[in-house]
């Protein structure tokens, strides 16, 4: 089982999410880790992956 992390890219404000990357791809919040997680299978995460390069 892999750990929680953030992105290289976040700042240190403490605005970001975390991912584990298990045979699901889970994503959370950090300032409300307690709320719960969203996971997402390899093709809705390369799909919303997608969405989000495109879109910046």
């Amino acid at each position: 089982m892999t750990d929680w992390h953030t992105s290289t890219y976040s700042g240190n404000t403490g605005a970001c999410v975390e991912v584990k990357e298990d045979w699901v791809t889970s994503v959370r919040d950090t300032q409300n880790r307690d709320l719960g997680h969203l996971s997402f299978d390899s093709q809705e995460w390369s799909a919303l992956v997608g969405a989000v390069r495109a879109s910046a």
